[in-house]
């Protein structure tokens, strides 16, 4: 049933958690695919030079961290992991990955690392929730 599963990641405590229980899901569905997918925040253009590449450069560095922590908390899956760091908006990017790689569940965390400004607007795991392609589960 869940043979490709997205798991979204920000390095929050919740999303580990998460990490840990889509990789449960995994082995008790001997699914064939998991991805892996860790979004970071737009670099804006007006930092100019040398600062938008100080920037580009720390947000790459924390993103790959981000994914390392996960790719070890789920490691000894028995099926393929593909992993995927993405510029852009954390809903749209994970919406559109589950999309594209034709998901059949989304994994994430039910609290992340959001801004004051997804407290105000709402969360990332609700906005995937409500426009998702797939079922999502969203961990405590």
């Amino acid at each position: 049933m869940f043979q490709n599963i997205l798991l979204a990641v920000d390095g929050s405590d919740h999303a580990l958690h998460a990490a840990r229980i889509a990789a449960d899901l995994a082995r008790t569905v001997n699914a064939k695919e998991f991805r892996i997918v860790v979004v970071y925040d737009f670099i804006p253009p007006y930092l100019g030079e040398p600062n938008m590449q100080y920037a580009i450069n720390a947000r790459m560095e924390e993103a790959k961290s981000i994914l390392e922590a996960a790719v070890k908390t789920v490691e000894n899956l028995p099926c393929q992991v593909q992993s995927e760091l993405i510029e852009g908006s954390s809903a749209e990017a994970i919406i559109d990955v589950a999309t594209m790689r034709q998901s059949d569940i989304i994994v994430m965390g039910s609290r992340g690392l959001g801004t004051l400004a997804g407290l105000l607007l709402g969360s990332t795991s609700q906005k995937v929730v409500a426009h998702a392609p797939c079922p999502v589960l969203i961990v405590r």
